[in-house]
């Protein structure tokens, strides 16, 4: 019983360090990056759909994509859902090929990313306290149940802890290396 509510808050924390990452490679930085756009929809026939649907997505140099649409009628509104999209960013239009130039970040737009990699780190945090919190409430739930002792309610208590501190460093780490990432040149 013990060991299943370490495992489920394990596998929840992992899943919470996971998600930071995927978060924070949409994050617009000074290198080209398919993540950057395979998120955005796509009006296609009515329905809005990943760009990654209907449309392939290539890094052609460290600074620019090339996005090439299966059918010729999905360049202009590819476009749109570029231009629409709050990155910030211009695509050109070559026949059906589609280009996007990553300029190079300014000093004060780092900064603002950098502040804003830090909250989505908080907030991966308070995640895994969150979930560290709901394992206790478990075990606390058990030994009022009589179901185990208070001995190994305290060794409980201190594995998911230990659990937390790891997932917090790991949080830290990833943030940290992006906004290292961010601030290289």
């Amino acid at each position: 019983m013990l060991n299943e509510i370490k495992q489920d808050a394990q596998q929840r924390m992992a899943k919470s360090v996971d998600a930071l990452k995927h978060e924070l490679q949409r994050l617009r930085t000074g290198r080209a990056s398919t993540a950057l756009v395979e998120h955005l929809k796509v009006n296609y026939y009515g329905s809005d759909v990943p760009m990654t649907q209907v449309a392939n997505i290539a890094i052609a140099d460290a600074r620019s994509l090339t996005i090439t649409p299966w059918e010729k009628t999905m360049v202009q509104p590819i476009e749109k859902a570029i231009l629409a999209s709050d990155l910030g960013l211009n695509p050109t239009t070559a026949g059906t090929v589609i280009r996007i130039n990553l300029p190079p970040l300014t000093e004060e737009r780092r900064k603002e990313l950098s502040k804003h990699v830090a909250h989505e780190g908080e907030a991966a945090k308070v995640a895994v306290r969150n979930i560290r919190r709901d394992a206790m409430h478990h075990v606390k739930e058990l030994l009022k149940d009589k179901k185990i002792t208070e001995d190994e309610e305290r060794r409980a208590e201190e594995d998911v802890q230990k659990l937390t501190d790891k997932f917090v460093k790991d949080v830290d780490a990833v943030v940290k290396a992006k906004e290292d990432e961010l601030m290289a040149l």
